[in-house]
């Protein structure tokens, strides 16, 4: 399944200041100690260069693939009219039948972790929730069957 290219403005900000650390920050560094294991001689069995170039391939991995996937990504915006229903960019406030709590947090899948309760928009649940309200019953297919929630609250900020 293709995965969403939306993503929240926290969630491009985190993307970007990362792309910006590895490039201008942790690359120049391992650049130089990779510069000055060089200059000690014998590279074969040299730990200190093997890893510093390793760790460079990493980063440049890294960086080809944040500067790509940041010109792929749309930055959504919650919309005053999606006031009182879910749509991207929520956070809702669910409640199972055994009235255990949830809060989650509808977010790109560049954003996606499931710690601070983010969960991305291509998940079932998030599909599940896409244009409820407050009140509304929820059914999410799972792979141990289907559970139903109840929406509590829905808020943008």
């Amino acid at each position: 399944m293709a995965r969403s290219n939306h993503i929240t403005r926290e969630g491009w900000d985190v993307l970007e200041r990362e792309l910006r650390y590895l490039w201008k920050e942790e690359r120049p560094k391992v650049t130089q100690s990779v510069s000055e294991a060089a200059a000690l001689g014998d590279r074969s069995e040299n730990a200190e260069y093997i890893y510093g170039k390793k760790r460079l391939r990493e980063i440049d991995r890294r960086v080809r693939y944040l500067t790509k996937r940041l010109d792929e990504l749309q930055v959504v915006y919650p919309n005053p009219q999606q006031e009182g229903k879910v749509y991207f960019g929520a956070w809702v406030d669910l409640e199972d039948d055994d009235e255990n709590q949830y809060c989650y947090r509808l977010v790109g899948s560049d954003e996606f972790d499931p710690k601070q309760g983010f969960i991305s928009i291509d998940s079932p649940m998030a599909r599940a929730l896409i244009g409820k309200q407050v009140d509304d019953e929820v059914l999410v297919k799972t792979p141990d069957g289907d559970k139903v929630y109840y929406v509590n609250a829905i808020r943008y900020k």
